[in-house]
C-alpha cells in the first residue's frame, strides 16, 4: 500500500527495472513453434491452441468501403481478466501487477490481478501457474462486484470475448513480487498518465464505475463540469431517454445491420501478401502482421515467439458530451463492429484511425467521405477538452497499438437531434449497459473508466490537446 502516488511511482520504477525483457522482430515464416498451413496459409501454433492468424471476408458493412478482406486474429477461447479487491482500514484497494507485454509502447504497465487466456491458466505453455487465479475460478470465496463477458477489439479479433470480473475478498492475501495494492483514488490519478494502466485493467475498471460515487463537493456545485458529471452518475437523475428506449435503439441498429463475414484462408485474402516475413496490404495502409521473439524474466514462461498485429497509424476514440437537464450526456454510437460476436455494439461518438479517412484512403475508389463528427473532435478547442490521453491497446496481441482517448464538451448550441445511429446517454445508463456485457465495445469501456474515475481535481479547468494533436 502506498501513502501517495509518488511512493507508487518509486515502487513502479523499481518493479520495471527488475523485469529484464527483450522483444525482437522475427520473420513470420521463422517463428519458433508456429507454421504456415500448407493448404490455407493460416499462421497456427503447433499446439493447436492460443490463437491463429486467418483471413476474413467482409460484405455489406454499411460503411464508405462496403466490402473488403483482411487478416484477423482468431482466438476462440475466452480469457480471464480479474481484479481482486480488499479493504484495508475501511478503504477498498485493488490488487494490480506490473506486467511486461511485448506489444506495449511502454513495455511494463499495470495489469489486472489476473490476465490470462485459458491456454495460459490450464498450462498449455508448460510454465508457472497464474497467481491469485483461484479467487476468480471459485468466486464463492468472496463477493462478486462485477462479472460480465465483454468483447475485444472487433477490427482485429474474430468474435473474441473475455470474462471481466471484480471480486472482493476478506481473506489474507499474500503480496507477491510485482503486485501492489492501490485505492480507487490512486488509480484515478494514474489513469491520467499515458501508457501506464493497460487496456485489460481499464476494461475491468469500467465495471467499477458504479461503485465509485462522485465527491460530495462535485455534487454541491451543479453548474460546474463535475456537478454535471455527478448528475449524470446519479441513479435518480433525469436522462433525456429512458433505458427501454435505449434498448430499442440498439435493437433497431442490430435489425438494420446487413453485415456478413466469414473466415477465409489467409493465403487467399485479397490485396494482402507476405513479403520479407510480414503480411501487409498492397497500399501499405491499415496494419501489418509481424512476428516477434520475446524474452521476459517475470512471465509464466521465460521466452516465446508469436505473431502480432501492428496498426500503421494511431487511433482516436472520443465521446462528445452535452449538458441536458443539468446532467452530462454522452453521444453514443450504435456501431457495426466488423468481427464482434454481436455485430453491433455501443461505441464512442468517433472511433477510427484518422489516416484511413484522408486522401487516398479508399484505395482508388474515390475520396473517402469524412466520418460523422470526426472533424468536430479533431478541431475541438482547448476549452472544450475535458480529458485527453493516449493509451496502449492489448499488448499481448497488438504491437505499439495506441489510441487517443478524449472527452469533448460541445457548445450549448450543439443540436440534440442526431443521426439515427446515435443517441444521448448518461454515465448512469452506460453503467447499466456495461454491467450485463456485450453492449459496450472495448473503446467505449475505456472511455467510461476514464470518465468514471476522473479525479475531482481534473477537468475543473479544460485541458489542451497540443500534446496529442
Amino acid at each position: 500500500m502506498f501513502s501517495s502516488t509518488a511512493e507508487f511511482h518509486h515502487w513502479f520504477a523499481q518493479a520495471c527495472a527488475a523485469q529484464a525483457h527483450q522483444v525482437t522482430k522475427v520473420p513470420l515464416d521463422r517463428l519458433e513453434g508456429w507454421s504456415l498451413e500448407e493448404r490455407t496459409g493460416n499462421l497456427v501454433h503447433r499446439s493447436g491452441r492460443f490463437f491463429s492468424v486467418q483471413g476474413l471476408d467482409v460484405q455489406r458493412a454499411g460503411r464508405a468501403v462496403d466490402a473488403w478482406q483482411q487478416p484477423i486474429l482468431v482466438q476462440p477461447e475466452q480469457g480471464m481478466l480479474g481484479i481482486l479487491v480488499k479493504e484495508f482500514h475501511g478503504v477498498p484497494h485493488c490488487l494490480l501487477q506490473a506486467k511486461m507485454e511485448p506489444g506495449n509502447w511502454v513495455p511494463v504497465q499495470l495489469s489486472p490481478t489476473v490476465q490470462a487466456t485459458r491456454s495460459n491458466y490450464t498450462g498449455v505453455h508448460g510454465g508457472r501457474p497464474v497467481p491469485y487465479l483461484g479467487h476468480f475460478l471459485d468466486p464463492g470465496r468472496g463477493r462478486v462486484l462485477s462479472d460480465a463477458l465483454q468483447s475485444e477489439q472487433a477490427a482485429w479479433f474474430f468474435a473474441k470475448r473475455n470474462r471481466n470480473m471484480i471480486v472482493q475478498t476478506d481473506e489474507d492475501v499474500p503480496l507477491l513480487e510485482g503486485f501492489c495494492w492501490l485505492t480507487f483514488d490512486q488509480i484515478a490519478e494514474l489513469l491520467q498518465i499515458d501508457d501506464l494502466i493497460n487496456m485489460d485493467t481499464r476494461t475491468v475498471l469500467s465495471g467499477a464505475v458504479g461503485l465509485r460515487p462522485p465527491s460530495p463537493a462535485a455534487a454541491a456545485d451543479p453548474d460546474s463540469f463535475h456537478g454535471a458529471l455527478a448528475a449524470s452518475w446519479d441513479p435518480q437523475g433525469r436522462p433525456l431517454h429512458g433505458s427501454a428506449l435505449l434498448l430499442r435503439h440498439l435493437a433497431r441498429a442490430k435489425e438494420r445491420c446487413t453485415l456478413t463475414r466469414r473466415l477465409v484462408p489467409l493465403a487467399d485474402t485479397a490485396r494482402w501478401t507476405m513479403h520479407e516475413g510480414v503480411v501487409t496490404h498492397d497500399t501499405g495502409r491499415h496494419f501489418t502482421v509481424l512476428g516477434v521473439r520475446v524474452e521476459a524474466s517475470h512471465r509464466e514462461v521465460a521466452g516465446w515467439s508469436q505473431p502480432m498485429l501492428m496498426p500503421n497509424s494511431r487511433g482516436v476514440a472520443a465521446f462528445l458530451a452535452k449538458r441536458v437537464n443539468g446532467a452530462l450526456h454522452l453521444l453514443v454510437q450504435a456501431r457495426t463492429e466488423t468481427a464482434a460476436m454481436a455485430r453491433v455494439e455501443l461505441a464512442p461518438t468517433v472511433q477510427c484511425q484518422p489516416a484511413d479517412y484522408g486522401p487516398g484512403a479508399r484505395d482508388g475508389q474515390g475520396p473517402a467521405p469524412r466520418l460523422e463528427f470526426l472533424d468536430t473532435v479533431l478541431s475541438a478547442r482547448p476549452d472544450q477538452i475535458r480529458f485527453d490521453t493516449v493509451q496502449s491497446e492489448e499488448g499481448g496481441r497488438f504491437y505499439h497499438a495506441r489510441i487517443r482517448y478524449a472527452l469533448i464538451e460541445t457548445d450549448e448550441d450543439f443540436p440534440l437531434e442526431v443521426p439515427p445511429a446515435y443517441t444521448w446517454m448518461t454515465v448512469r445508463q452506460l453503467i447499466g449497459f456495461v454491467r450485463h456485457g456485450g453492449h459496450l465495445n472495448v473503446e467505449a469501456r475505456t472511455l467510461l473508466a476514464l470518465l468514471g474515475f476522473l479525479p475531482a481535481t481534473a477537468a475543473a479547468e479544460p485541458v489542451g490537446a497540443a500534446a496529442h494533436a
